[in-house]
């Protein structure tokens, strides 16, 4: 057996990879149903049905997917450049922290100015957490798989100081949580009786500037230079280091975005549990998509659509919903393996 590169892999192959590495994925997880004694086919029902069932349904998957958009734009952005950023998590709660500290009553401005200000400075400090680890990497080679990881930890060690400490809302009957953002800075819901709100279409907008600056812009050509080769993008007179460094800025910047949207637009207040691992699962969500900025929005729909039907087909048929963090790994896996083989084929001898 011989593996060799594909000298030209064609549209339709590298469109149907994917799709076929989530058909085979589908149908491995429908071996772990029938294994617990569910029909597959009832079971994958009802998942749709508990996602895009109804009006309220199809409003919490979008609202799932609004962070998992900025944090799979964070990890596709930072991935192209060959920076590794593993920290999303920690930069998402560093935004919702100065989120907090500048819009639970530091200024009291107008909606329409105190939003795009929270936005704007909650990217700046995900995008200044992250800079420290780059610099690490381009002046020491620090290898900042380590440093961007351990960076979460202490990330969430200062937020929990802060809700148990100097940031406790004394209303809050002893719950570990910090005072309510004011409601100048509060996003508007979209759809009535629902949590949709201004977060969704941000986040898209997002993921069109991110589509646009690295396919059209001269930075977004550096970036994808320095991730395919650094020693060629050198040779050729490219600054290296500073467009790893503007790399760094962005990601850790649309990180913190998910933060600040999903503290602004869902939860109000900041506190440890305002996250279940957003910024881990961008980077499922990244890998999803290929690094396809675009890529990135259908990816988190369709990761967002198999945590919210996995807890209603869970209360439906007794199935644990840990289906759903199951039925992700297998997808994650069977589109790598996908992309490898749409870049490569095996020859037999």
């Amino acid at each position: 057996m011989r593996i060799e590169a594909r000298e030209h892999a064609s549209l339709a192959l590298r469109t149907l990879a994917p799709v076929a590495a989530v058909a085979a994925a589908m149908a491995v997880c429908s071996v772990l149903l029938l294994w617990a004694g569910a029909s597959p086919l009832e079971g994958w029902a009802l998942m749709l049905k508990g996602a895009l069932g109804s009006k309220f349904a199809i409003s919490e998957t979008l609202t799932r997917a609004t962070p998992l958009i900025f944090t799979g734009l964070s990890a596709a952005v930072a991935f192209r450049a060959k920076l590794w950023n593993i920290g999303a998590e920690g930069q998402l709660y560093i935004g919702a922290v100065v989120a907090t500290w500048l819009g639970a009553g530091s200024v009291e401005w107008p909606s329409y100015v105190m939003i795009p200000y929270l936005f704007l400075a909650g990217a700046v400090g995900g995008g200044l957490l992250l800079l420290a680890p780059t610099l690490l990497k381009t002046k020491l080679q620090v290898d900042e798989v380590v440093t961007t990881l351990l960076l979460n930890f202490i990330v969430l060690l200062f937020v929990n100081w802060l809700v148990f400490g100097p940031w406790k809302d004394p209303m809050a009957m002893g719950w570990p949580q910090a005072a309510p953002v004011a409601d100048s800075a509060l996003l508007p819901q979209l759809l009535a009786k629902t949590r949709l709100h201004l977060g969704f279409p941000i986040a898209l907008a997002c993921a069109l500037a991110a589509w646009w600056f690295m396919r059209s812009t001269t930075w977004g050509f550096e970036i994808r230079a320095v991730g395919a080769s650094p020693r060629a993008s050198r040779f050729a007179g490219m600054p290296v280091n500073a467009a790893i460094v503007r790399t760094a800025l962005i990601s850790g910047g649309l990180a913190a975005m998910a933060g600040v949207s999903e503290l602004c637009g869902v939860k109000e207040y900041l506190t440890l549990d305002l996250s279940p691992g957003f910024g881990y699962s961008g980077i499922v969500v990244a890998m999803l998509a290929a690094l396809h900025p675009l890529g990135v929005v259908a990816a988190s729909i369709f990761v967002a659509v198999i945590y919210i039907g996995a807890d209603s087909m869970s209360r439906a048929i007794n199935i644990s919903n840990y289906i759903a963090d199951v039925t992700t790994a297998v997808c994650l896996l069977s589109v790598l393996v996908s992309v490898f083989l749409a870049n490569y084929r095996i020859r037999w001898r």
